[in-house]
């Protein structure tokens, strides 16, 4: 923690620096706050005080129930005081008709810097996180139940007029048995890892009925015998998802479900057909993302710039994705709807709750989680849309979206004038409209990772991991350089020297070289990069440069016979099969640093 403390201090500085300002009196402040809360002050209280100013850049000034917790001398804050004077009217708190961007930016970094740092959270904290999504599936149920006609009805009919020629695709395609099933790399609630999840021991009746594992396991004719060693399982038996978290914020984890390796083996295969398709549809392609997030990004930038275009962001956005909806939106293509209905898992195991029946589609751990909240999403959005113009949508409405309206995940994108509508009807299919994320004011707008106030790019660079003392951590190593990386391009530079010299005690000062960004060498990026090495590879004739590169071994699981085979038989494209991978196969259960000489670029 005293490491986070004092890169603060560098970062202060160096912002203060930029701003004309002085940042000491904030530093005994944070140095006190530190002592009397421990970290949280930093992840937490720190992280509040960098949403409360976002909202009030949005707003154009401080709202009275903002920045609970911090001293305020008239409209301000005294805490950052230097630089918030210099964007806020410090007696009105009204924001100045023309704000320091470079002070934006600072209050924004020192702020929200450790915000998404990857530590433990406290085991309170965790509890609460499991309750909700219990809560939260209580509340899913009950809400499906107060659901009128009407709106489903309506959800279904515009569900099929964008949805139609492109759900109608993807059900021939299941109904001619084009897919193949594949394994992701993810944790399987049956503990199924790497070469492990070829040799399918088990296989739902639910599966059975669309995807015959004749068809999907069995490599060949000869390897029939196999279906003889495959448990089937009956609903009432299936193996419920397992529930678990992850590293999000120290305030509250990111909460998983883990599949059965052999539902993700057919999940994996529906979306690949879907997102085949997906990119065959010249509209849907410009409204929807799956893999780029620019457009998303460009659109923030647009919004903050005119203020014509909202930013929204969803809490618990796939947990509260109902599978009702689900089925509304897939009735009309029976094959479709039944691959998914297959694929589904429909109870779960969660700590400390026993086992419980799903009323959501799926949680984050599914493999088709994210491509159907997003198509359930535009519907809702389409919906909001519908409701605000107080006619039916056609066809050439959802056309003249495009540029206007995007869905990435539970990121979403429309016209500030249909703002209040789109936020009533997500509300009223029990989604949760994020405040602290969201924005339709005049100045600033957030989407898919990147921020901008009325046209100006302030994103923030987050320190993911604390700053390692030993090249043993070679995961701290390789977030930390990452992160002083970001900095120098930022234009840090001052707080990339501090977390220079904290790394060269870890990595040697004559191995932690100058590099482009290309190099496999963990290093640092710097304008006054120049090709040099003490070597030079006489093939390759280009210098050599001594440093640390990373090193994942994937575990030994060794495949051999019909599974093997199978596992040939579903190889996709045509890069060839590491040498190993009968041997070795599945993600690394740890990374470590080795020294190498390799190119600087």
């Amino acid at each position: 923690m005293k490491s986070l403390q004092c890169l603060w201090k560098e970062a202060a500085d160096e912002l203060a620096a930029w701003c004309d300002t002085c940042a000491s009196r904030d530093y005994k402040t944070v140095a006190t706050r530190i002592k009397n809360e421990g970290v949280s002050f930093l992840t937490i209280s720190l992280a509040d005080f960098g949403r409360d100013f976002t909202q009030a850049l949005d707003l154009g000034h401080i709202a009275d129930d903002q920045f609970a917790g911090f001293k305020r001398r008239g409209g301000l804050p005294q805490f950052l005081g230097g630089f918030l004077q210099q964007i806020f009217d410090a007696s009105s708190g009204s924001l100045l008709d023309d704000p320091s961007i470079d002070c934006i930016f600072a209050v924004r970094q020192l702020t929200l810097m450790f915000s998404k740092i990857n530590l433990d959270c406290a085991p309170h904290r965790i509890r609460k996180a499991i309750r909700g999504y219990v809560e939260c599936e209580n509340e899913l149920f009950d809400a499906k139940s107060e659901w009128n006609e009407d709106d489903l009805l309506t959800f279904s009919r515009l569900a099929s007029l964008a949805y139609g020629p492109l759900f109608l695709r993807i059900n021939n395609r299941l109904r001619d048995g084009d897919v193949r099933g594949k394994h992701g790399p993810g944790a399987t609630a049956d503990g199924a890892v790497g070469n492990n999840k070829f040799t399918v021991g088990k296989w739902t009746w639910r599966l059975e009925e669309i995807f015959p594992a004749a068809e999907h396991i069995v490599p060949s004719q000869r390897a029939y015998d196999l279906l003889n060693r495959v448990e089937f399982i009956e609903p009432g038996a299936e193996v419920p998802v397992k529930v678990t978290t992850v590293p999000k914020t120290l305030k509250t984890p990111r909460i998983i479900a883990e599949e059965p390796s052999y539902v993700q083996f057919m999940q994996q295969a529906v979306l690949e057909v879907m997102m085949e398709e997906f990119e065959r549809d010249n509209l849907l392609y410009d409204l929807i993302g799956f893999k780029d997030q620019v457009p998303n990004q460009h659109l923030a930038f647009l919004g903050s710039l005119n203020g014509d275009l909202a930013t929204l962001d969803l809490k618990e956005a796939s947990d509260r994705v109902s599978n009702l909806l689900v089925e509304q939106m897939t009735g009309n293509f029976p094959y479709f709807s039944g691959a998914l209905q297959a694929t589904r898992s429909v109870r779960a195991k969660v700590p400390g709750h026993g086992i419980i029946s799903l009323t959501k589609f799926s949680s984050m751990g599914s493999a088709l989680c994210f491509p159907i909240e997003a198509f359930t999403f535009f519907v809702v959005v389409l919906m909001g849309i519908q409701k605000s113009l107080n006619r039916p949508l056609s066809l050439s409405d959802i056309k003249r979206l495009k540029g206007r309206v995007r869905i990435y995940g539970d990121d979403i994108i429309v016209p500030v004038e249909y703002v209040a509508d789109v936020i009533s009807t997500l509300e009223g299919f029990n989604f949760r409209v994020n405040a602290n994320k969201s924005f339709w004011g005049e100045n600033f707008r957030e989407s898919c990772g990147k921020d901008y106030f009325r046209g100006h790019d302030v994103t923030v660079i987050k320190l993911k991991e604390d700053i390692p003392t030993s090249r043993a951590n070679a995961e701290g190593v390789i977030s930390s350089v990452t992160t002083r990386n970001l900095l120098y391009e930022a234009g840090m530079w001052r707080t990339c020297q501090w977390i220079d010299e904290a790394l060269v005690r870890v990595l040697g000062k004559t191995k932690y070289p100058i590099v482009e960004p290309t190099s496999p060498l963990v290093g640092r990026v710097s304008r006054s990069f120049r090709p040099s090495g003490t070597m030079f590879d006489p093939e390759l004739h280009h210098p050599l440069v001594k440093g640390w590169v990373v090193k994942a071994d994937p575990p030994k699981i060794p495949l051999d016979g019909e599974h093997a085979l199978l596992k040939w038989f579903l190889k996709r494209g045509e890069e060839p099969f590491d040498e190993k991978h009968l041997e070795r196969s599945g993600r690394p259960r740890a990374v470590h640093l080795k020294l190498r000489n390799s190119r600087p670029w």
